[in-house]
């Protein structure tokens, strides 16, 4: 008996977004496979988070979909499949670091999750910190918390929406080698950036401007400061 091919980890199909007369997204069709490392560049307002926002189910397309190991993006079923960590960090004032850990964790039904959760802090520079609020940290330090929750939940599509803003250049290492991991361990990850020095690293490089596809291959097929005016 022959085996079905296995679903895209992240697949959009003509998928538009209009805002009147403005187009922010032109259809796109995108299939991701398992494991593989994505860098999506462009310049700001090249559509790059109306997909990102669209595809972790924040935003509504005007038309088309865009799944998820074949489930809806939005519904409860992707939104367990895929952790988003979004560009402004998004964390409760009167929680701790720990504390927001442990929330997502129990959200996710995570087990034996102190270990990982222990590593992650230790690999991001904030295991000192873990007690105290990060209302009260830097843009990078708030970062890292951010990072740490999308990486500490299970998850087998990791969207993370301009990383390496705020990071110090050991956050920055640091980070690259979690993803990297996470991309050896089956996870897809999609990583929207300006950081050319990352965008040369991944498997496939895909270029929007102006809402429309420019590019899509592997970085090594172009100049990549080209991608970004």
């Amino acid at each position: 008996m022959t085996t079905p091919p296995a679903k895209p980890a992240l697949r959009a199909a003509s998928l538009t977004k209009s805002y009147g007369e403005l187009v922010a997204l032109e259809p796109l069709d995108l299939s991701v496979p398992a494991g593989q490392r994505l860098a999506l560049v462009g310049h700001n307002g090249s559509g790059k988070t109306t997909f990102i926002k669209m595809a972790a189910g924040l935003l509504e397309p005007t038309s088309g979909t865009v799944t998820v190991q074949g489930e809806q993006a939005g519904s409860l079923a992707a939104r367990a499949l895929l952790s988003y960590v979004p560009d402004e960090p998004v964390l409760y004032d009167d929680l701790s670091v720990l504390e927001h850990i442990e929330f997502t964790c129990r959200l996710h039904g995570c087990q034996d999750w102190e270990d990982r959760a222990a590593r992650l802090l230790d690999e991001l520079g904030l295991a000192t910190w873990a007690e105290n609020l990060p209302s009260r940290f830097s843009r990078g330090m708030r970062q890292k918390t951010s990072i740490v929750l999308g990486l500490v939940r299970p998850f087998s599509v990791l969207i993370v929406d301009e990383p390496f803003v705020g990071l110090d250049p050991p956050g920055q290492e640091a980070f690259v080698k979690l993803l990297e991991e996470a991309a050896d361990g089956g996870a897809s990850i999609l990583v929207a950036t300006h950081q050319l020095d990352y965008a040369a690293t991944a498997d496939r490089c895909v270029a929007l401007r102006d809402g429309a596809v420019v590019f899509d291959g592997p970085p090594g097929e172009i100049e990549l400061a080209s991608l970004f005016g």
